[in-house]
């Protein structure tokens, strides 16, 4: 960020491997922590320590801040970003310091935001608006909500007008759908010119934009006609119009569907790029493959974490972000703990009297559970990919309460030998049997319900869902065994 670029040489080239990355890391470390020696000896310092040694401690500091500039700047920008996601803040700002200002543009686009966040706040001025007059409208847009106010209206002054009407029009689309995925760059042809004129036009321009496997063709107000391959225009007649080899089947996208929408539509038809019209039919942007990737990751990451009521955060953040990150839910499934435990508390005299029950009871509890999680799991994603809808939501819960019926009368013979071999009681056994398969079949039915209900009233499906699942099952796992043993062996 602060260091002079260093201009490669003409044949310099660069390897790209994930292995690099964490090699580099390791090294990084280890001379960050040299470093940290160094520091903590400067503060040791006093009047009396003589020149000599301070100068010696000056020389090394700055051998180990050049040791990682030639770590770090010979580095891929994702792997910089990596990097720095997996350095304490104090770290990763020395490192990001390190950094040539040639990478700053790829590496803020790379990194987490999270972690761009904290890069930004240490950032002046006149070093963001560097950053971001090197980037294109779509990624400043990606950018707008984190970058100060001040800085985005300096980049727009730089920008020409057809970019900064771009900015704008990126800017206004929400998070989360097409428009604000889109990119600008594209290439469009007429039907009525030839491919030989296609060809020459093509070799004007200094490079293909990312990513082109496909040309969109428009009419004189930019409405979408079809698209013409790469491939089907090299291996055709040049002398061909482009309106004879052109594909009119084609999908296109809407700048408000969302970009989850977009990513299974790609994953369904195998794209490379999708062209993004207006309500009008005029092409206005494109989504490209590296988008939709990024797209299917964070959704996958946040599916996960989501699951356990969790945000993402910064792993090195202080304690108190963490705090206000785990707190909520980790409370909420306190008060779910403890109501499964008052309701086995109601069964005092029954576990008094037949002591063995209270270590069957966690085993009814936690295949339950683990039946449910089964359930859910299947469902949220089926959801994710558009699979389920009103019309065939109760077959499917019937679906799963036959499978888990099935799978809990295999399982709940082994259960019940076991309950047998440690009690030599039949009786305990059957009622360990019988509460065992009712606790699945409570598990199936709340794993299908729960993200149901939670999509029906447009929340997250899988925000918070094991919490409540485990709630439900622990709960009336626990009445259903103990219940059933009030009844059957008292």
């Amino acid at each position: 960020m602060a260091v002079s670029p260093v201009d490669p040489s003409p044949d310099f080239t660069r390897r790209i491997d994930p292995e690099e990355a964490q090699l580099a890391l390791h090294k990084l470390q280890q001379v960050l922590k040299q470093y940290d020696q160094l520091s903590e000896q400067a503060r040791r310092f006093d009047d009396d320590t003589p020149e000599a040694d301070r100068a010696l401690h000056t020389l090394t500091q700055q051998r180990h801040q050049q040791e990682i500039s030639t770590i770090i700047n010979a580095l891929h920008a994702a792997d910089i970003a990596f990097i720095l996601e997996s350095l304490p803040e104090d770290e990763r700002q020395l490192v990001w310091g390190q950094v040539n200002d040639t990478h700053d543009a790829d590496v803020l686009l790379e990194i987490e935001d999270w972690a761009r966040e904290s890069l930004i706040r240490h950032m002046d001025r006149h070093e963001l608006i560097a950053a971001t007059e090197a980037m294109d409208a779509d990624e400043i847009a990606d950018l707008a909500s984190d970058l100060p106010p001040d800085v985005i209206a300096a980049v727009q002054k730089g920008l020409t007008d057809a970019e900064r009407a771009q900015l704008i029009e990126a800017m206004g689309y929400p998070e989360d759908t097409v428009g604000a995925l889109m990119d600008f760059e594209m290439v469009r042809v007429r039907e009525d010119v030839s491919l030989e004129v296609v060809l020459r036009y093509l070799r004007r321009l200094q490079a293909l934009p990312d990513h082109t496997d496909q040309i969109f063709v428009v009419d004189r107000e930019d409405r979408l006609q079809g698209t013409l391959s790469l491939t089907r225009m090299l291996v055709s007649d040049p002398e061909t119009l482009v309106g004879k080899v052109m594909s009119k089947e084609y999908l296109s996208l809407h700048p408000l569907d969302a970009d989850t929408e977009a990513a299974s539509a790609f994953e369904r038809y195998d794209l490379v790029s999708a062209p993004v019209i207006d309500d009008y039919s005029r092409v206005i942007g494109r989504v490209t493959i590296d988008e939709v990737v990024d797209v299917l990751q964070e959704s996958s990451q946040e599916q996960a974490l989501s699951r356990a009521g969790l945000q993402e955060e910064d792993i090195f953040a202080p304690v108190t972000s963490a705090l206000r990150n785990r707190a909520p839910w980790l409370l909420i499934n306190l008060c779910t703990a403890a109501t499964a435990s008052f309701v086995a508390s109601r069964f005092e005299d029954t576990v008094s009297h037949i002591v063995v029950l209270a270590f069957l009871m966690s085993i009814v509890a936690g295949i339950g559970g683990n039946s449910g999680n089964q359930t859910m799991t299947m469902i949220i994603r089926a959801m994710a990919m558009g699979r389920i809808t009103g019309s065939n939501i109760w077959p499917l819960v019937k679906r799963e309460l036959t499978v888990t019926f099935l799978v809990g009368v295999c399982g709940s013979l082994v259960t019940a030998i076991f309950a047998w071999f440690i009690s030599r009681s039949i009786a305990i056994s059957a009622v360990m049997m019988a509460a065992m398969i009712g606790n699945m079949l409570v598990g199936a039915a709340l794993g299908v319900l729960i993200p149901t209900l939670r999509n029906r009233f447009g929340k997250d499906p899988a925000v918070g869902s094991s919490v409540l699942l485990t709630f439900g099952t622990d709960s009336l796992g626990f009445l259903l065994f103990l219940g059933l043993a009030t009844v059957f062996l008292l």
